[in-house]
């Protein structure tokens, strides 16, 4: 308890060290607010104007967590078809691959011309981008479960759906939460994009209206806004995955060499 503590304070106090580099650096060379405003200019752009931007962060937020929801009902899915079975597995891995290489950028416009523009392409644009992460993990956790696990369920007479309910979907969790918090950030990532080519709400739209107007503080202040919405839901993903995996971790300290 006393080294996660120490750790906490330690990550505080280097994110405070890098914001007064920041504010120094900024006072001492004297860069124009035009390049990089100050982060105290930042604070209070996000204090000035947060009454207009809460429902912005609120559109991103909800467009973020529908797709990301969506990502992870899809990727588990698929994860699990390919991870049982080697024939899927060998059939479907490599399109995935070649899906997942495509730049999510070029999917967008498809979207808006199927949909028009607005929250759905936004929504499907975090579902896109979110859903590979979930399925290599997935099916990793499932292709990696101990085979003699496997034959001990057999020999008691256990089926095909048992054996992957009582081993394979536990032995997964591990992957499944480290996937999570990957696929939260790209989800961010996802919803922002399409806001920033398609819609007229939303955190990306603010910015990309704030960057034609040549308002770099504001810009900054929605940059701050989703690494502090991406940081909160890391922390709560963690949170889950402590409480839910925490049998998988069989040692807290990193080893000293």
């Amino acid at each position: 308890m006393d080294d996660e503590l120490s750790i906490n304070i330690a990550s505080a106090a280097l994110i405070c060290g890098f914001f007064a580099l920041w504010e120094v650096l900024c006072l001492l060379l004297g860069v124009s607010d035009l390049i990089l405003p100050r982060p105290s200019d930042i604070v209070a752009t996000l204090i000035d104007r947060f009454p207009v931007l809460w429902p912005h962060i609120l559109q991103t937020l909800y467009t973020t967590l529908v797709g990301f929801a969506l990502g992870v009902g899809i990727g588990v899915a698929i994860g699990v078809l390919i991870g049982v079975s080697r024939i899927a597995y060998g059939v479907a891995y490599p399109l995935l691959v070649g899906f997942s290489s495509i730049p999510k950028v070029a999917v967008v416009p498809i979207f808006v011309l199927w949909f028009g523009s607005g929250t759905t392409p936004a929504i499907l644009t975090a579902m896109v981008i979110c859903v590979f992460p979930i399925v290599v993990n997935i099916a990793t956790g499932l292709a990696t479960t101990e085979p003699e696990l496997e034959d001990v369920l057999k020999s008691l007479g256990a089926s095909r759906r048992q054996i992957l309910w009582n081993v394979g979907l536990p032995r997964t969790m591990p992957y499944f939460f480290a996937s999570l918090k990957v696929a939260i950030t790209l989800s961010f990532v996802g919803a922002v994009l399409s806001e920033t080519v398609a819609s007229n709400r939303g955190i990306g739209n603010v910015m990309m209206s704030a960057s034609s107007n040549f308002d770099v503080s504001l810009v900054f202040a929605g940059l701050m806004i989703l690494a502090a919405l991406g940081v909160a839901l890391y922390v709560v993903f963690s949170m889950l995955e402590r409480r839910v995996t925490g049998w998988a971790t069989r040692k807290n300290d990193f080893a000293v060499t």
